[in-house]
């Protein structure tokens, strides 16, 4: 299950904008993406759809892939909109400066959490084998094959915020690309 928000500006057009992963205080995911497309960005929260059980009853619920961060699609000079929203903590970044999530990592999550596949929550990976998708709804996406509890799993991670997500895979539709390169392994947190 997805949540995207388009922006409502329909007349801005995409040039000069890139996408920034925010900080948002805990559970205030949904919140402050819904605060930031009032404002008139384009939002992009991606939610997975899990079964929680309380001892009195069972309920469906949607619930951030990533906890605590919300993506968003603006101009630089907008930061100080950004940041004045409630819920929204910091700009992801770097010694104080932002880092823009490429637009194949934004599609790559947006194909993931549109795919018919179980998609949940996977701990950062730092090492293990690249493996590009080679059929089926993922094609053509890379990640890492990692196995849990005997299932083959195909891992996106997104590097700067050091987290990934993870659907089941057959291994029939993968095939290897190789190690992870170096340059990913910077934003790396040890599984």
């Amino acid at each position: 299950m997805t949540w995207i928000a388009k922006n409502l500006e329909i007349h801005d057009s995409c040039a000069g904008r890139s996408w920034y992963a925010l900080y948002t205080r805990h559970q205030h995911e949904k919140s402050a993406a819904e605060a930031l497309l009032r404002k008139g960005h384009e939002v992009f929260l991606p939610l997975y759809s899990v079964m929680h059980r309380w001892r009195d009853r069972s309920k469906r619920l949607s619930l951030p892939l990533f906890p605590s961060y919300v993506f968003i699609r603006t101009r630089w000079d907008r930061r100080l909109e950004i940041l004045d929203t409630p819920g929204i903590i910091s700009i992801v970044g770097c010694s104080g400066r932002p880092e823009i999530v490429s637009e194949e990592q934004i599609d790559a999550v947006r194909r993931i959490v549109a795919s018919p596949v179980s998609v949940d929550p996977y701990p950062f990976l730092q090492y293990g084998e690249r493996v590009i998708v080679t059929d089926g709804p993922l094609i053509g996406m890379e990640g890492i094959l990692v196995r849990k509890k005997g299932i083959s799993r195909f891992v996106v991670s997104l590097e700067m915020l050091g987290r990934s997500a993870a659907v089941e895979i057959d291994l029939s539709s993968i095939e290897r690309v190789g190690p992870i390169p170096l340059a990913m392994r910077r934003y790396s947190i040890p599984a």
